[in-house]
């Protein structure tokens, strides 16, 4: 089969096993570099990938991405701004919706949570339902003053289900002979859900309306809207998007209450592969300095070459070519390896009896965007590292190395 020159002789170079076995020693540990930094990459990343998906399913799926407040506006105000974004191709569903910050206290301890009201709109409400582990959810939604907290609050207060649970409001208030005291009342315990994550310590749920009767708010006032979008990362494209029609409307979103944990999950995963990647930077330096010993090796070669037609340009290729198939080399098995590393790193951890989550297995998820970055990423730099041993190897002059031939 026909090809080109250049091509031709850089394979052959590329695979020969003849010639310094320092330069070959070197070589093999530059393919050997860029595949463990790559196995390792792709193994982080899609550890950290999986991480970060479990938040925003566990702790995203059971808040409002957008919450649009509704206490100075009307029920037929707040219906119609509840039909436009229901309408919108971002907008994954819209709740009523009410909350307030609560005391759960019993006789063994007392813990604060964000008590989340809920409505029975005709919608599924988020995904409370999928997390439920003991208890009849629809108590919680049919029955006046019934609350659904996690496993954790139900270990830590020491409840269980059908178990009562006094609820204090601190920011609303009765008054009583004995002066002005919180809102309080009694709840039971009707449902335990949990995420396995840090939402479990601070978050519980009760039907909108024995919200509403505790935080003494009259029946007429409009309730809050919960919008849930279809990717909650995209949430200020959302807005602005939707500018004109939330225009005279408070609302927050996700970012205010979980921003910084998020945060923190991105810088983390970014430091951890700009770390990992200096591995294939050194890896890649290997190449340049094989190449290099390579050059000034074959320089009566290329001499040879370029009297018998070969341009400097296509000596150039020659070079290029050889960097680039070591860097292709260990791309492809670091790509592999870290494919067959992330698929099977649960089972080779309890293999080798290592448990880094309390018998929780690591969450991963390939992000193919994300890998294939990561993959073209390492062969341009093994492309750049080619770069100046190639020009080095087109400027031999070969009357000058074939003088003393």
């Amino acid at each position: 089969m026909f090809q080109p020159v250049s091509l031709f002789i850089g394979l052959r170079y590329s695979r020969s096993s003849k010639g310094n076995a320092f330069i070959s020693f070197i070589s093999f540990f530059s393919i050997a570099g860029i595949a463990i930094g790559l196995m390792a990459l792709f193994t982080v990343s899609s550890v950290m990938n999986g991480f970060e998906n479990n938040l925003k399913t566990n702790m995203l799926g059971l808040i409002p991405h957008i919450e649009v407040e509704g206490d100075s506006h009307s029920k037929e105000a707040m219906a119609t701004l509840k039909t436009q974004l229901t309408n919108s191709q971002d907008v994954k569903q819209v709740n009523l919706y009410r909350h307030g910050e609560a005391i759960l206290q019993t006789n063994k301890d007392l813990h604060g949570v964000l008590l989340q009201g809920l409505y029975d709109d005709g919608n599924s409400l988020y995904q409370i339902k999928d997390k439920i582990v003991v208890g009849d959810w629809s108590l919680v939604m049919d029955k006046q003053y019934h609350i659904a907290i996690s496993r954790y609050l139900s270990r830590k207060l020491g409840i269980s289900i059908g178990d009562k649970v006094r609820v204090i409001m601190p920011n609303a208030s009765a008054y009583t002979p004995l002066g002005r005291v919180p809102s309080q009342r009694l709840f039971t315990v009707a449902a335990l859900y949990e995420t396995q994550s840090e939402i479990d310590t601070s978050l519980a749920f009760t039907s909108g309306y024995s919200l509403q009767r505790v935080l003494k708010i009259a029946s007429s006032a409009a309730p809050n809207l919960s919008v849930s979008l279809y990717e909650p990362f995209a949430v200020e494209g959302v807005l602005q998007s939707h500018s004109q029609m939330l225009a005279g409307f408070k609302y927050s979103d996700w970012r205010d209450t979980q921003g910084t944990l998020f945060a923190a999950v991105a810088m983390e995963k970014r430091i951890m592969s700009m770390l990992l990647g200096l591995i294939v930077l050194v890896a890649v330096f290997n190449i340049v300095s094989a190449l290099t010993m390579m050059v000034s090796e074959k320089q009566s070669e290329v001499a040879i070459l370029q009297t018998l037609g070969l341009t400097p340009k296509q000596v150039q290729h020659v070079f290029m070519i050889q960097g680039l198939y070591n860097g292709l080399i260990g791309t492809s098995i670091g790509a592999l390896l870290g494919v067959l590393l992330s698929s099977n790193i649960n089972e080779l951890l309890n293999m080798l009896g290592i448990n880094l989550l309390a018998g929780v297995s690591l969450p991963v998820k390939f992000d193919v965007m994300s890998l294939s970055l990561i993959a073209a990423g390492s062969i341009a730099m093994s492309f750049l590292a080619t770069l100046y041993p190639a020009r080095k190897a087109a400027k031999v002059n070969p009357a000058e190395v074939l003088r003393y031939e």
